[in-house]
């Protein structure tokens, strides 16, 4: 009897610590959450007037890393660079209509090789631009099906939003007017909906709707759901979960608009271009114009030769707008974390925030991105990991870096060919510096002598300073540099003029250093020519 209760016992006891030693040694699960369009307009990196409780939650809970830098300041190419851990150059996409795979097939993007790891990926929402990719959004990254929002979960009343975007009975209307005239001329599929799109395609909505009538609502609380059965699954998992909002069009809850007062909303004190500027730094602000309201405020506004200049009443319209859906992500964001608590995942599960890019909101008479200008590419990013302490790392990181920091955290040996660096290190002791500066770059189509030129912008950033080189002829850093293909320099010095109104690449007191960010550029270039 002794004996088979000794027996009993000690089996019991090698479960229990079996069992133990099975959570203790188990890969974390991570939750990755990108936003669109998300500069660091945010409570936990110094923003007083807006209202982010949740991301600041998180930010609370992990190392938010406040010089962070995306690789191209528009959506397909950055998500592609960060997906991959390899800069545009490598991925070969640098616009909005390159497939990844067609044009570099055995590229290895981070969930795909987390498949490979013992991991089950899954994702909802806009994690890859759906233009860059193939029409299961990357069939190799996902484990099951990429998900696409069940109708059941958009709310009762309203349905989903006309146009993917719009809940305002007087869109509506429009929209129904518009559709049928598109159907009267004949026209289908995508040239029915441009047709639509170029008569009812507003900039803002405010109404009193709840999150769900909007098609992120709808995705997060499907994304709640698939929480819960991953709870129960037999692997860690990655799941993605993206969310569209603060994208134009600004589209909220009227509750989040309610959060602020339009009369505060801080227009940018510098609407000018920088003093030497070079003219390729610019954008067009086509995506802006492409919104049915903007052009008719353009007819009585008078327009300077760079940007965008509206009237400073639609300014602050704009601006209310994207306050108010950043307000509506955080609300989702909340949910996605009130989720993980009530399901006990977070104390294994690595959190990973994300907006992927910057945005302008008339600084320098620009809107939205599209330039290698602070506004643009600065992007938010924050990880909160288990065994982390939380903290505020203020060194050079970048969008590339966070596939060699999930290897560094999960577990798993890290693949060589990755342009990042792990953050590891900087998230333990953030006097860590892993990086002398980040790299963006954007491409421009420049007219000389009547012809057209194609540009790429490179810009480093350090702690203190922006060096572009603007490199004609369709350069790319997988080709050796030559100075003859050198077609404008630009450099800032944030110490001294954060908000970028001169140009000082050229002045006598910048001399040295401007020669030494010089060689830091082309040296990097250097490391880029078999990067192929």
């Amino acid at each position: 009897m002794k004996k088979n209760i000794f027996f009993i016992t000690f089996t019991l006891l090698l479960s229990c610590a079996s069992l133990l030693f099975a959570q203790q040694t188990a890969k974390p699960n991570i939750l990755f959450i990108a936003i669109d369009d998300l500069k660091p307009e945010l409570g936990c990196y110094g923003n007083k007037m807006i209202k982010t409780p949740n991301i600041d939650r998180l930010a609370a809970m992990g190392t938010v890393f406040l010089n962070n830098y995306c690789q191209q300041a528009v959506c397909g190419p950055t998500r592609a660079s960060l997906m991959t851990g390899k800069r545009p150059d490598y991925t070969k996409v640098w616009d909005l209509k390159t497939p990844m795979r067609d044009v570099t097939p055995d590229i290895l993007s981070l969930p795909q090789y987390l498949v490979s790891q013992g991991y089950t990926t899954q994702g909802i929402g806009k994690v890859y631009d759906p233009r860059d990719v193939d029409k299961q959004l990357d069939a190799p990254s996902w484990s099951v099906p990429f998900y696409k929002v069940d109708n059941k979960y958009y709310d009762a009343v309203t349905g989903p939003p006309v146009l993917g975007q719009y809940q305002s009975p007087a869109t509506r209307a429009e929209y129904e007017k518009y559709t049928k005239e598109a159907k009267a001329n004949g026209l289908t599929g995508k040239d029915a909906r441009l047709y639509v799109e170029d008569r009812v395609k507003p900039t803002t909505e405010c109404i009193n709707v709840p999150e769900n009538a909007y098609e992120d609502g709808a995705n997060v609380l499907m994304a709640l759901d698939i929480l819960k059965d991953l709870k129960g699954a037999d692997k860690p998992f990655f799941f993605a979960v993206g969310i569209h909002k603060p994208h134009l069009p600004f589209v909220a809850p009227k509750k989040y608009w309610d959060l602020y007062n339009r009369e505060d909303m801080p227009v940018a004190q510098f609407q000018e271009a920088p003093k030497n500027a070079v003219s390729a730094a610019f954008s067009d602000v086509g995506e802006m114009k492409k919104y049915t309201d903007i052009p008719a405020l353009l007819s009585f506004t008078d327009q300077k030769p760079y940007g965008l200049t509206l009237p400073i009443d639609k300014q602050k319209e704009l601006i209310h707008g994207y306050y108010a859906a950043i307000s509506y992500t955080d609300a989702l964001v909340g949910k996605l974390l009130n989720t993980l608590d009530s399901l006990g995942l977070t104390k294994n599960t690595i959190i990973v925030l994300w907006g992927d890019h910057g945005w302008h909101l008339g600084d320098h008479n620009m809107w939205c991105k599209h330039t290698n200008f602070e506004a643009a590419t600065h992007a938010p990013l924050i990880f909160a990991a288990p065994g982390i302490k939380p903290s505020k790392a203020t060194n050079m990181t970048e969008f590339v870096d966070i596939f060699p920091t999930l290897c560094e955290l999960t577990g798993v040996k890290t693949p060589a060919i990755l342009d990042g660096k792990s953050l590891v290190s900087m998230m333990k002791d953030t006097k860590t510096t892993v990086k002398e500066f980040s790299v963006s770059q954007y491409p421009r189509n420049v007219k000389v002598n009547g012809k057209t030129e194609k540009y790429m912008g490179y810009s480093i950033r350090t702690p203190q300073y922006r060096y572009t080189l603007w490199m004609g002829k369709d350069f790319r850093t997988t080709q050796p540099f030559s100075k003859d293909l050198v077609r404008g320099k630009e450099m800032y010095d944030y110490k001294k003029d954060p908000l970028e109104t001169n140009n000082v690449v050229d002045d006598k007191s910048y001399e040295k250093l401007s020669m030494e960010l010089n060689k830091k550029i082309t040296d990097f270039f250097k490391t880029q020519l078999n990067n192929k």
